[in-house]
C-alpha cells in the first residue's frame, strides 16, 4: 500500500513509539498513575509534565497546554463552553472542520467566507461578534490553505472576542502567530499516537473546565491521564522541531513531483499560499469515488476522513465555489516526512492509470 493520505493522519514516528513503550511497562514505575503521590506517581507525573513542554515549545509563549482525547475534543471544549464564557456570540470561516462547523452550527454563529482559492475574505467587522469567540484555523484540512490568522485576531481583539485557532493541519509545519487566544491540537497529525490532542489556553483567558471530578489537567479537565499518550505526543513534537527543516524540504520536492506527475489537473485551492504536503485536485470526467477503487493499492481520500464515506459533496470545496460535478471529481492526496519519491512517483502512475480506466488521458 502506498500511502498518499497524511491529513487523515500521519505513521507514528519511532521515536514517538519507543517514548510510549517506556509507560506501557508492568514493572516499577511504567503504569502508576501521575495524580498519586508515591514515588512512581510522581515519576509518571514528571514524564506528563516533560511532553507538556515539549508540545508547548513549538507554540506562542504565555499560555498552558492541556491535554486531551484529541483535537475534536480541544475544539468542543473552547466553542462550547468558551461560549458560557463569551456570551457575546459566535463567528467561524465556513471552511472550518466538522468537529469546529457543527459547534458553530449549535451556537448559531456567522459565517465568515471564503474566496475561490479557498482563503478567508477579510474579516468583515459586521460579523465579528463583540464579546464572543471567532473561529479561524491555521491551515485547512480539505485544500491545505494557508488562512490569515492574525487578521481575524486584530478583528477579534477589535471586539473584545477570543480568537480559537484550529492548528492541527500546521502545527510543526506552519507558524503560529502570538495572537491567538485558543489553539486546537492533534498529536496524530504529526507523526504522534491516537487518542491525545491539547488545547492551549492564553494566560488570563477564563474558559471553564471540561470536565469534573478530579483535578487532573490543574483542575480544567478531570480524568486520568495517560503517561503514554503524552509521551508519544511530547517526542513526535520534539521531533518536529528537530525535524522542521529537514521535513520542509522533503515535502516541497514531493510537492514539485506531484505536480509534474499529473498534467492537466486542476489544483484546487491556492497553490501559493498553501501547505504543500497538501494536494488537492480534480480532472473533468473523472469521477473520485471510482479513481479510489481503481488505484486500490494508493490510499488517498475524497477529503476529510471525517466525511469521506457520507456521500456529501465537501462543505470546503462548495464554499469555494466549486460545482458539484467538479467537487465529485476531486481526490486529496497528502504526503510527508516518511513519503518517499518512488513511492509517491508509484501513486501517481496508479493515479493516471486509474484515470485512463475512465476514459481520461
Amino acid at each position: 500500500m502506498i500511502y498518499l493520505d497524511y491529513q487523515a493522519t500521519t505513521p507514528l514516528a519511532p521515536e514517538a513509539r519507543e517514548a510510549m513503550l517506556r509507560w506501557l511497562g508492568d514493572e516499577g514505575d511504567s503504569f502508576a498513575n501521575p495524580s498519586s503521590t508515591h514515588k512512581a506517581g510522581r515519576a509518571a507525573a514528571a514524564a506528563v509534565e516533560v511532553a507538556r513542554d515539549q508540545v508547548a515549545a513549538l507554540l506562542p509563549k504565555g499560555g498552558r497546554v492541556f491535554f486531551t482525547s484529541g483535537a475534536t475534543e480541544a475544539l468542543n471544549w473552547a466553542l462550547l463552553r468558551g461560549a458560557e464564557a463569551k456570551p457575546g456570540g459566535v463567528a467561524g470561516l465556513a471552511i472550518e472542520h466538522a468537529a469546529s462547523l457543527q459547534c458553530l452550527e449549535r451556537l448559531n454563529a456567522a459565517v465568515l467566507p471564503v474566496d475561490g482559492e479557498g482563503l478567508a475574505l477579510s474579516p468583515d467587522a459586521a460579523l465579528i461578534p463583540e464579546g464572543g469567540i471567532v473561529a479561524a484555523m491555521l491551515v485547512n484540512n480539505e485544500v491545505g490553505t494557508i488562512q490569515p490568522v492574525a487578521d481575524f485576531v486584530a478583528a477579534a481583539h477589535a471586539r473584545q472576542s477570543l480568537l480559537l485557532c484550529d492548528a492541527v493541519q500546521g502545527y510543526g509545519r506552519v507558524a503560529i502567530s502570538d495572537g491567538p487566544d485558543l489553539i486546537a491540537l492533534s498529536a496524530h497529525k504529526i507523526h504522534g499516537p491516537k487518542g491525545i490532542g491539547a488545547l492551549w489556553v492564553k494566560d488570563g483567558v477564563d474558559l471553564p473546565p471540561l470536565l469534573l471530578g478530579g483535578a487532573q489537567e490543574q483542575g480544567m479537565r478531570s480524568g486520568t491521564v495517560s503517561p503514554a499518550l503524552c509521551a508519544g505526543f511530547g517526542a513526535a513534537a520534539a521531533l518536529m522541531a528537530e525535524r522542521a527543516e529537514a521535513d520542509a524540504r522533503h515535502v516541497e520536492r514531493l510537492w514539485s513531483l506531484a505536480l509534474d506527475g499529473l498534467p492537466g489537473w486542476t489544483v484546487n485551492g491556492s497553490v501559493e499560499r498553501r501547505y504543500h504536503g497538501n494536494l488537492n485536485i480534480r480532472r473533468e470526467g473523472v469521477n473520485g469515488l471510482r479513481l479510489m477503487s481503481d488505484a486500490r493499492n494508493v490510499a488517498f481520500s475524497l477529503g476529510s476522513a471525517c466525511g469521506s464515506g457520507s456521500g456529501k459533496v465537501s462543505h470546503v470545496l462548495r464554499a469555494m465555489g466549486v460545482g458539484e460535478a467538479d467537487a465529485r471529481a476531486s481526490i486529496r492526496l497528502g504526503w510527508g516526512r516518511y513519503t518517499s519519491e518512488a513511492e509517491l512517483r508509484d501513486g501517481l502512475t496508479a493515479i493516471r492509470d486509474a484515470a485512463r480506466l475512465q476514459g481520461v488521458d
